[in-house]
């Protein structure tokens, strides 16, 4: 069990993603981000898959063939696009991903960035997000706003910059209108 190595890891992601939703103007979002993953059940699976690089899930779901912990999270943080997967009639799909609002698409991108920053660590570049999306674009049940406004995003992050970008979404959220 890896309880310290666990916990600073979540931690610097929470308040790393914290300082990044404030710049966007998400106060309540930075605040509560990612409160689930110190429950004990994303907890103790994360100390126990700990590795430090990766997410624990990863190593959960190929010694359990599923991740309790990732189940878990992902029902409960409305910045995940799986969140918002749910059965879709009459589109000839059995399921397919809901348009997300956007504040939950800023702070996902928000997530992107800190996640990558925290695995990376100083090997981070601003394309990291983009490409870690990128390699598993394909399977992803995402509404088709949702994204292109992802897409948009996470390119904009590896064009011109965190802070770039973190203006151009607290200037999209403040103008109250949906995209």
């Amino acid at each position: 069990m890896h309880i310290w190595g666990h916990f600073k890891t979540i931690t610097s992601h929470k308040l790393l993603v914290m300082r990044y939703c404030f710049a966007c103007g998400l106060y309540r979002q930075g605040l509560l981000h990612d409160m689930s993953k110190y429950t004990p059940t994303e907890f103790i699976p994360g100390c126990k898959y700990y590795q430090g690089t990766r997410s624990p899930n990863d190593m959960e779901r190929r010694v359990k063939g599923y991740s309790s912990a990732w189940l878990h999270h992902k029902g409960r943080n409305k910045h995940h696009l799986e969140y918002w997967v749910d059965y879709a009639p009459g589109s000839g799909k059995p399921m397919d991903g809901l348009k997300m609002p956007l504040r939950y698409v800023c702070e996902m991108v928000c997530d992107r960035i800190a996640a990558s920053q925290i695995y990376q660590k100083d090997a981070y570049k601003d394309s990291d997000p983009w490409d870690y999306y990128y390699r598993g674009r394909d399977h992803y049940l995402l509404h088709p706003e949702t994204r292109a406004l992802l897409e948009k995003l996470l390119l904009m992050v590896r064009d011109n910059g965190q802070q770039a970008t973190f203006e151009y979404m607290k200037a999209l959220l403040k103008a109250g209108q949906e995209y």
